[in-house]
């Protein structure tokens, strides 16, 4: 065992670690880097398991990147068709990282029944479609089976809508369409296969899913037109690069937009996440660093005549700093162990009871979501440790100042 290590350990496990003055102050100091530890925790889960919670959803009803003709349009209707004859359909051969590519489209409508109706929009979709993202959604039902020769008249609508209707699964519907340049409204009538709740109001109140033929036959289009194409990725990270490379490499006529550029407000909400996680792992770290700076003094100040004899003995300045330096270690650690114990029970508890409960209108979720990702937390420990013993590099000279002759004389 290392020499240092070993007179470290046996002076804070000794009974001079009993001591009234020591023991106290280095239990506090545990504690506090424990608790401070169990926040940043939190802080991390809760923050990045919100991220990836609402960008999963935005991401489950429009993919990753929207491929359409450019036009002004914000309704999130369809204005102009564009042919499935895509070289990058139905995926791009020169573009690594693209999980799938599926066409859609949209059409507006209003769903009626006798006592109430409610304006809605159609999203039409095939059998390419990815519904991995949307599943988790998924209440009660099953997911259709879209794209055969003959149009399906089945759908899925949101919990939001059903409850509004007063709509049940399995139930048919009466469902009105009004195309551009056509006077009369088209009927069609849907059987509710499936009832979804993505707690995402924007989308929940809107959109009900069905059969891509649906839409055309809607819009008297040709089975080879579609409204656009939404990209799947295999990593969100890289959606910034991802759909630069994508425009580059589609015609001159077609647009990409990111689901970050389509939703600017709630991702620059989202982004503001990292800086106020930032700001509590400093705050805390620096907290937790005063702390054991006080408990170093403490410790240097009570164990004078240990360091008097060592020094006697020939002990140099350096081998003492780096013994308080090693017992200051031990006590963060034991700290870090005890946080990591607490913080991570509180977490999981979290993730499979979802205990804590938030408003969808403001977060979008109605269960605080979060994120456990074991690299973060080990470089979290690691920080912390390294942060707070860079901070206790100038106390520890006071290890120097001490003289043997005054300790010994007086002491």
């Amino acid at each position: 065992m290392n020499i240092d290590f070993f007179i470290a350990k046996r002076l804070i496990g000794s009974g001079n670690y009993k001591s009234k003055i020591s023991s106290p102050i280095i239990k506090i100091a545990i504690i506090s880097i424990a608790i401070g530890m169990v926040i940043m925790l939190i802080s991390m889960a809760t923050g990045f398991g919100l991220q990836h919670k609402i960008r999963e959803k935005i991401s489950a009803f429009s993919g990753h990147i929207i491929i359409s003709n450019y036009d002004t349009n914000q309704s999130g209707l369809t204005l102009k068709p564009i042919s499935v004859k895509q070289d990058f359909y139905p995926r791009f051969k020169n573009i690594k990282g693209i999980k799938n590519v599926q066409a859609f489209a949209t059409i507006g409508g209003i769903i009626r029944t006798p006592a109430d109706f409610e304006g809605v929009i159609l999203k039409g979709v095939d059998s390419l479609y990815d519904w991995s993202l949307f599943k988790p959604y998924l209440l009660e039902g099953k997911i259709p089976r879209f794209g055969r020769q003959k149009i399906n008249d089945s759908i899925l609508i949101s919990k939001t809508i059903a409850n509004r209707l007063h709509l049940k699964l399995h139930q048919k519907i009466n469902t009105f369409f009004l195309r551009k340049g056509s006077q009369k409204p088209q009927l069609r009538v849907f059987k509710i296969a499936g009832i979804y709740d993505s707690g995402f109001d924007d989308f929940d109140k809107a959109y009900i899913i069905g059969d891509l033929k649906m839409v055309q036959n809607l819009y008297k289009w040709h089975d080879s037109l579609v409204g656009g194409f939404e990209v799947v990725l295999n990593d969100f990270d890289q959606i910034d690069t991802k759909t630069n490379d994508i425009y580059e490499s589609i015609p001159s006529t077609l647009n990409t937009e990111s689901i970050k550029e389509k939703y600017p407000l709630i991702f620059n909400w989202l982004n503001m996440f990292d800086f106020n996680i930032l700001l509590i792992l400093v705050i805390i770290i620096f907290i937790a660093g005063l702390n054991m700076i006080t408990t170093l003094l403490v410790l240097i100040l009570e164990k004078r005549q240990f360091i008097a004899i060592i020094k006697v003995l020939g002990s140099p300045n350096k081998k003492l700093q780096h013994i308080f330096l090693i017992q200051a270690a031990y006590i963060i650690s034991t700290g870090l162990l005890i946080g990591n114990i607490i913080g991570l029970g509180l977490i999981y508890l979290q993730k499979y009871f979802g205990f804590i409960k938030l408003d969808p209108e403001t977060y979008y979720v109605r269960t605080a979501p979060v994120f456990i990702n074991l690299k973060h937390i080990f470089l979290l420990n690691i920080g912390v440790l390294t942060a707070i013993l860079l901070m206790l590099l100038l106390p520890v000279l006071l290890v120097s100042k001490i003289s043997p002759v005054k300790v010994l004389k007086y002491d």
